[in-house]
């Protein structure tokens, strides 16, 4: 007897050791957001201190550096749902 492959359903969710597309969107949307909310602050106290471009150039590097590093950890954090968060007491 032949079993068929079953289609996956709209309700399915994606396996755990995938990323889903809609979280990458997100880290898209999160760089963008950090970066434009940086520059504006950077802007703002430059004209307070006029001191330009200086806080805005510490926005742009700040912002974007900062969503990376966050970016980036969150892409390599391991997917095993078993694994504990690194927890340092023992088994007992």
């Amino acid at each position: 007897m032949m079993v068929s492959p079953q289609k996956p359903t709209r309700d399915s969710k994606p396996p755990s050791d995938e990323v889903s597309p809609w979280a990458l969107a997100g880290l898209g949307t999160q760089f963008f957001a950090s970066i434009l909310l940086f520059v504006w602050v950077g802007n703002w106290l430059d004209r307070r201190f006029d001191s330009a471009p200086l806080f805005l150039l510490g926005g742009v590097l700040l912002g974007g550096g900062g969503t990376f590093y966050l970016s980036y950890r969150q892409l390599t954090k391991p997917r095993d749902s078993n694994r504990h968060d690194r927890d340092s007491t023992p088994n007992t």
